[in-house]
């Protein structure tokens, strides 16, 4: 016989993320104004921002936080290089209506990666460079 065991406590979900942006004006204009996402807190503190987003009706919050932010001056300079760069992956999003929400993204003059692809791993997507660099993939959800 197998007893399992649960326990409430035990339970984690994600809260939050971090994606690095050199300029939070910018991010918005990405994160807020071309994939829709809601702003829930905009922090400024020393010199530096960060601001929260996240998807109407999911508690998951993303937070746009500069490199320098709480870092040193050469960790934020690495930071700041790897994100310009591209080296970075921001998030892979979701959408209903992927090719609707691909003219969208593209419309705010976003750099184009791919146009909606069906994938052979069984995703069709997309991917833009975010302002700051960051590679953003968006899948069609099924």
């Amino acid at each position: 016989m197998v007893v399992r065991f649960y326990d409430e406590r035990m339970t984690i979900s994600l809260s939050a993320m971090f994606i690095t942006v050199h300029d939070p004006d910018a991010a918005l204009g990405f994160y807020r104004d071309a994939l829709g996402l809601e702003v829930r807190l905009d922090v400024a503190n020393e010199g530096f921002r960060w601001v929260t987003v996240g998807a109407p009706g999911q508690e998951v919050g993303i937070v746009l936080s500069q490199p320098h932010g709480g870092r040193s001056q050469v960790d934020g300079d690495a930071l700041l290089a790897l994100a310009t760069k591209g080296a970075l992956q921001a998030a892979i999003f979701s959408t209903a209506d992927l090719d609707s929400t691909f003219e969208r993204v593209r419309a705010s003059g976003a750099e184009v990666l791919q146009e909606p692809t069906s994938q052979p791993w069984g995703v069709r997507d997309c991917a833009f460079r975010d302002p700051s660099g960051n590679l953003v993939r968006i899948q069609e959800a099924h």
